[in-house]
């Protein structure tokens, strides 16, 4: 699922391009799958249309296109979805073969065109310079919604999500007491620093995969128990979550699997893995660790069996 980085990274593309143009028409073929409000294309139309894109946010993993008319088209890119700008056009049917069920194709050579990871459009937004907005998704698990800008805050998929861990306003005071206390019921917090960090109650935009970097590069064990960190532990792990977050921004994201860019390009930080998907391999520290990896909750979690006990 794209996390921090890569979710910021399409913010900044789509920053660069869709400032000031407008929304002419939007195509959608797995309505019942991702629009979530309005749930029809034509509810859809009827809030798009028109509408000019005033800026992009990011809140969590959310990418948040506010528009004019107090509209906010909001996507969720989940687990296989990326947001793409370019130009695409309609196979002709004989052109088309029995088993395509992909027919969109970009009309310039490119990544856009020849990585078969932007092939799987199921969203497409015409804009008033000719070129299209489309979400790619194989699995179909993204979520797309518009609502009121200027009701926000009563939204509940933005109003439960924790602060940013990029947020100046994030200090590491605010950050120890986050990770410590529950701030509803001002009891201890409990649970697993790893599963604690990929809350997006508690901190947003953290995933499994800069979860398993940040720990590794903090030298705390996954699988501790938040009450039982050290202050100089927790110090570690906010210094790290800056450094890895902000390097693997730096580095367009992670595309490992799916995640491409608003370009259809890929990141490249998957090519400076500490610990993730480096299960049997000698720790980068060569301080004699062997990276291992565990399951709990579904989810694998990477650590060094040496600096990580």
């Amino acid at each position: 699922m794209p996390e921090l980085p890569e979710v910021q990274t399409i913010v900044n593309d789509l920053n660069k391009v869709l400032p000031g143009l407008k929304i002419r028409d939007v195509w959608c073929d797995a309505v019942k799958n991702i629009l979530k409000g309005p749930s029809t294309l034509v509810g859809l139309k009827k809030k798009l249309e028109g509408r000019k894109v005033l800026n992009v946010k990011r809140k969590g993993k959310n990418i948040l296109i506010n528009l004019s008319g107090d509209r906010t088209l909001l996507v969720h890119q989940k687990m296989t979805g990326h947001l793409l700008y370019g130009a695409w056009e309609k196979k002709a049917p004989a052109e088309r073969g029995k088993e395509d069920k992909y027919p969109w194709v970009s009309t310039k050579k490119g990544a856009l065109r020849d990585d078969p990871q932007n092939r799987f459009l199921h969203l497409i937004i015409y804009l008033s310079n000719g070129k299209q907005l489309a979400l790619s998704d194989i699995r179909k698990f993204a979520k797309v919604l518009v609502y009121e800008t200027s009701k926000q805050e009563r939204l509940k998929d933005l109003s439960i999500i924790g602060p940013d861990p990029l947020e100046s306003s994030l200090t590491l005071e605010k950050f120890k007491d986050i990770l410590r206390r529950n701030p509803t019921s001002l009891k201890l917090r409990r649970g697993k620093i790893k599963d604690v960090l990929m809350k997006q109650e508690i901190i947003s935009g953290i995933g499994n995969i800069y979860a398993s970097e940040i720990l590794w590069d903090a030298g705390v064990y996954p699988f501790k128990d938040v009450q039982d960190l050290k202050e100089e532990e927790l110090e570690k792990i906010y210094k790290s979550a800056q450094k890895i977050l902000k390097q693997a921004l730096k580095l367009r994201g992670d595309s490992m699997v799916d995640y491409r860019d608003a370009f259809g390009e890929k990141g490249g930080y998957q090519k400076h893995h500490k610990a993730y998907k480096r299960e049997g391999k000698k720790c980068p520290k060569n301080d004699g660790g062997v990276i291992k990896r565990i399951m709990q909750a579904g989810r694998s979690a990477f650590y060094c069996d040496k600096h990580q006990k």
